[in-house]
């Protein structure tokens, strides 16, 4: 009688060392969301997976992770936005009746073809003390009850990836304060250095200046005209310098989707262009590297379509899912074939630098008289 209890008390603490060693091996959010679905489902048998977290600012909820997906949520990534059922007992404070697998109908499925099985979940909330962070949705294709002892291992292994998830919010926080100082230290350098070296041009240039007007032969001339195209070369190879170590900068507080549609509106008042953004995932957020590398992506792919393509209409879609963000920028210009494009022409060779440091992947669809499609897609993980 006592070797029942005692088996599945081992088979607990298991489950929990498990899921503790996976969770303390590193400090990456992603990596953590992915890893925890993984053993999970590992664990419990439970393939399908889900985490939803509150935005730190904004506190709307985004699809963070997710693991097998059935087709009608996998291939629509729109029907994963917004509130649900769970979502908003949770945002409520009770999440009480979310409590056993049997009894909760997942709203986002109950009416939908193609779910594999799926109707049912159960849902662990997040909290680190009481601050809301998320949901964790656990789903099954049997629809089994899940006992009291899972229930409870899934509640403690939820209080666990809590902990995990504050502590990669706040590691990245303290990194990105590093970068803050990183930012303020390359300003003081480009202060000392940069402004110094064109104050220096500008004296040998004033010099010059005044020696034309009093007569002064050539070779007179010459070694401040010397003077300044060395102190010339030297600030632009400190110029370039700077650049390559300067790390990517905010879009002035918003958001890539409240950035994207500020774009639009500029080409659609200045320019006349018809531009129509879509995104998907609006509330995730993203590495700011990335936010700025797409931006600049969009912001090159405009300035393409309306300077040399002379489009009259730009589609721009953003869709941001937890393992990748794909930007698209289609418009019905004259068209380009690729293979055929004289060097450096449409900026491409910067947007395949801008994507490669991205680690992403850059595709260029266009032909003569049919427009161009170009469509970027980097990984999250």
């Amino acid at each position: 009688m006592q070797e029942e209890p005692l088996a599945r008390r081992n088979r607990e603490l298991t489950i929990l060392n498990a899921i503790a060693e996976t969770l303390n091996k590193t400090a990456d959010l992603d990596e953590i969301l992915r890893t925890s679905l993984s053993k999970l489902a590992e664990l419990f048998d439970l393939p399908t997976a889900w985490i939803w977290l509150l935005h730190e600012e904004t506190a709307y909820s985004y699809l963070a992770a997710a693991q097998n997906l059935p087709p009608a949520l996998n291939n629509r990534p729109e029907r994963m936005e917004g509130l649900c059922h769970c979502l908003e007992t949770y945002l409520a404070g009770d999440l009480a009746g979310a409590a056993n697998i049997n009894f909760i109908t997942c709203s986002r499925l109950r009416y939908l073809e193609d779910t594999e099985g799926l109707k049912y979940h159960t849902s662990v909330p997040l909290y680190a003390n009481d601050k809301k962070l998320g949901v964790l949705n656990v789903a099954s294709t049997d629809w089994r009850e899940l006992s009291q002892e899972d229930l409870r291992l899934l509640h403690t292994a939820g209080d666990m990836l809590s902990m995990a998830i504050e502590r990669a919010r706040l590691y990245n926080q303290s990194r990105q304060l590093g970068a803050l100082e990183e930012r303020n230290r390359l300003a003081r350098e480009i202060h000392d250095t940069l402004a110094q070296g064109l104050t220096g041009i500008a004296m040998n240039l004033e010099a010059v200046d005044a020696m034309i007007d009093s007569g002064k032969t050539p070779e007179d001339i010459q070694h401040f005209v010397q003077a300044a195209m060395r102190m010339t070369r030297a600030s632009l190879d400190e110029a370039r310098r700077s650049v390559l170590d300067l790390r990517a900068a905010s879009l002035d507080g918003k958001s890539l989707p409240e950035a994207l549609n500020d774009l639009a509106e500029v080409y659609r008042k200045n320019l006349k262009l018809h531009i129509v953004v879509t995104t998907v995932g609006n509330h995730q957020p993203l590495p700011a590297r990335i936010e700025v590398g797409l931006f600049r992506v969009a912001q090159e792919a405009l300035v393409n379509a309306q300077k040399h393509a002379e489009a009259n209409s730009v589609s721009v879609m953003l869709k941001m899912q937890p393992e990748q963000v794909q930007l698209v920028v289609q418009d019905d210009g004259r068209g380009f074939e690729p293979d055929s494009i004289p060097p450096g022409r449409f900026g491409l060779i910067g947007l395949n630098e801008r994507v490669k440091l991205m680690g992403g992947a850059l595709e260029i669809q266009s032909s003569q008289g049919q427009g161009t499609r170009l469509a970027v897609t980097v990984p999250l993980s």
